[in-house]
């Protein structure tokens, strides 16, 4: 073999290695909000094993639970500023990127999961979705936290009335928080992971969050009451930063929407199958739920003031659009 051949030979040797080693290498780091226990951590997981499974390993997913990257907000930030290619957590978080987001948050504008399903997963929810992009997001699948309950430990809640100077953690969302002041409440925006201890410390008197999630984070440990008000449903948008996104190949783009989808599915089928078994929980330990509460009197004080309040900020065009796919 000539000095020349072994020469290219080499080359080629190394080229393959360095192949090799790049391709082992593509991490994508993936923060949320919820600890292991938790339905977004169960999407999580089938997210991981859908796109290593679709790329044949040229991508490898590092989950970061119970917002170990940041907070709400911060994740999100994250995610636009490139320190966390992918992220999900709760659609309230987003007022300070794309504040349009908030018509999802409106209490008692979704009467059924279906509906709102048919809008996140819809024309309507793809529209909302690209509204990201000018805020360097990428939209890749709307996951959900699910209709929201009150729990506290004060008194328990029937009607609005019985919320009045109950301190409520809420989502920063201006839909929520004008909602529970309309009802009477004193509303405090807080990030997840600092309920228990707010909880525990009487620093708050109560908070509002799906019943799976409200076992998940053990809020029955240091709650009295709670009410199956289901006043509100959550969405979380899954978003990945927009440059990195772009910078995928077409095919590349396709296994990150599959498994963007594949994971919300797998998050929701497990939330569904969770809630029977959560309320068991809250029981449990020794919560008194009240199940048959006539939300009539909380949508009839909020419904229309917190829709307005929406319509007159951003149009009322989505609003009709999502009325006419109930």
């Amino acid at each position: 073999m000539t000095l020349a051949k072994k020469f290219v030979q080499t080359l080629i040797a190394a080229a393959a290695l360095s192949h090799t080693w790049a391709f082992s290498q593509t991490v994508i780091k993936f923060a949320h909000y919820g600890p292991t226990s938790d339905p977004v951590h169960v999407g999580a997981l089938k997210f991981k094993e859908v796109l290593e499974k679709e790329s044949a390993g040229a991508f490898k997913v590092e989950i970061f639970p119970q917002e170990q990257l940041g907070k709400g907000a911060d994740m999100i930030i994250g995610t636009q500023v490139g320190s966390i290619d992918v992220s999900v957590t709760g659609n309230p978080f987003y007022g300070g990127v794309s504040p349009e987001q908030a018509a999802l948050d409106i209490p008692f504008l979704f009467r059924t999961v279906d509906h709102a399903y048919r809008v996140i997963d819809g024309p309507l929810g793809r529209e909302l979705m690209d509204k990201f992009d000018a805020r360097g997001l990428k939209g890749l699948a709307y996951w959900e936290i699910g209709f929201r309950n009150i729990t506290n430990s004060v008194r328990p809640i029937r009607t609005p009335a019985d919320l009045k100077g109950v301190k409520l953690r809420t989502t920063p969302n201006p839909m929520h928080i004008e909602a529970f002041k309309i009802w009477g409440a004193n509303p405090t925006p807080m990030a997840i992971s600092e309920v228990y201890l707010a909880l525990n410390t009487k620093t708050v008197d109560g908070q509002e969050n799906p019943t799976v999630h409200i076992a998940k984070l053990k809020f029955q440990e240091v709650q009295k009451y709670m009410s199956v008000t289901r006043h509100a449903f959550t969405a979380a948008p899954m978003v990945m930063n927009l440059a990195k996104f772009k910078a995928l190949t077409p095919q590349q783009q396709a296994m990150f929407m599959k498994a963007a989808k594949e994971g919300a599915i797998a998050e929701r089928q497990n939330n569904a199958s969770l809630e029977a078994e959560s309320l068991a929980a809250i029981r449990k330990a020794g919560v008194e739920v009240i199940e048959n509460v006539n939300t009539e009197p909380f949508r009839a004080a909020a419904y229309e003031p917190v829709r307005k309040m929406y319509a007159d900020k951003f149009g009322g065009d989505l609003l009709a659009k999502i009325d006419a796919l109930k």
